[in-house]
């Protein structure tokens, strides 16, 4: 493998090694919030959901925050496959340019931003929230009282108690933002949540768009959405504030007659960073416990290195490139044509025997 990592905590990398890896085995499938990064893992999405996992076999969870709960929800669709490449498209299609004679705003940003959700989503939530096999899961972050509502200067004061408080301590973040979990009602999540307040409110095709909306709208980038139909009065921010890339107690999943219990992770990078405001703070970034049953794909670091710019696709592009929308699309189409790689070699991992040596460990520190 040149493009791809795997990597696995210890109960995911002994069952690969004595039964190797099959669709059926796979409980849970998270999905990280990170804007453009996560275009890079649409053809791995394509063959995951349009392909691998499109058959019979048992529930799975599908739990992603912002651009993660666009993907996972486009995962739901009969036509998986078609969604994704769809959803890649138009995310690098958006310029996000304002009207004509104004300037940019978070009201123009969110404006777009549901325009693109409603034109792929429209008249098919019901069906999405119907699929025989896959349940989704959209986080959000609610703000609590200074961010109960969204506020000129009240709302930067609040955000900058939120940062100060999860400074010190990440169970301190509580006191200004509450993890809300929209779930498909046919099954709950099947995990404890006990790091953060966390409310659950049912999916419903009514409050599915707005709770994705919410689930991605980055602070003083996007608007808020208040008052989502079936859930607590306020308003609703990106869920990857509270939890930028699901670093949650995996483990908690059991192992089934049906399923052995593990959980499959297409990321863009091979750290689990538990909120966005810990993206500075590195002693927070390393495996756990908690990923004991969970399998990471991720590029290996020499293959971005190949990529336009070096790096990922990432909102600052939308700077670097300026005016030049032509140049930052063409950058970004060839990053998602290379990462077909990665949709190739776990594909051609799995028909090889799903060799064990080319699995990694994921330390994991104690329970």
């Amino acid at each position: 493998m040149r493009a791809l990592r795997l990597l696995a905590g210890p109960r995911a990398r002994a069952h690969v090694a004595r039964h190797g890896l099959r669709a059926a085995d796979i409980r849970a499938i998270p999905a990280a919030a990170g804007g453009p990064k996560g275009l890079i893992l649409s053809p791995l999405d394509r063959f995951l959901f349009g392909h691998w996992l499109s058959g019979p076999g048992p529930s799975v969870h599908l739990a992603g925050a912002s651009i993660g709960a666009w993907r996972l929800a486009c995962a739901c669709l009969p036509d998986a496959d078609a969604a994704l490449a769809r959803l890649a498209e138009d995310y690098i299609g958006e310029s996000y340019a304002p009207p004509t004679g104004e300037r940019q705003s978070a009201r123009n940003i969110s404006a777009r931003f549901a325009a693109l959700l409603e034109a792929q989503l429209r008249g098919r939530q019901a069906e999405l929230l119907a699929h025989p096999r896959l349940r989704l899961h959209v986080l959000t972050s609610r703000g609590r009282h200074l961010l109960r509502r969204e506020r000129p200067g009240i709302t930067h004061a609040g955000y900058l108690a939120a940062f100060g408080c999860n400074l010190l301590h990440r169970r301190a973040l509580g006191l200004w933002l509450e993890r809300v979990v929209f779930s498909d009602p046919r099954e709950a999540l099947p995990l404890t949540l006990a790091d953060l307040p966390t409310r659950r409110v049912a999916l419903t095709p009514t409050n599915l768009q707005p709770s994705i909306i919410g689930s991605g709208s980055i602070p003083f980038w996007l608007e808020a959405v208040h008052d989502i139909e079936g859930a607590p009065r306020g308003a609703y921010w990106d869920g990857g504030i509270t939890d930028y890339h699901l670093h949650w107690p995996w483990q908690q999943i059991a192992a089934q007659p049906d399923s052995a219990g593990l959980v499959l992770y297409p990321h863009f990078q091979s750290q689990l960073v538990p909120g966005w405001l810990d993206k500075a703070l590195r002693w927070r970034h390393r495996p756990t416990a908690a990923l004991d049953n969970v399998i990471v794909l991720a590029p290996n670091p020499a293959w971005i290195a190949t990529l336009p710019g070096a790096k990922l696709p990432d909102r600052q592009d939308f700077k670097a490139w300026g005016p030049d929308v032509a140049g930052r699309m063409r950058a970004w189409r060839t990053a998602v044509a290379e990462s077909q790689r990665l949709a190739d070699e776990f594909a051609q991992w799995l028909d090889d025997g799903c060799a064990a040596d080319r699995v990694e460990a994921l330390e994991s520190d104690s329970p």
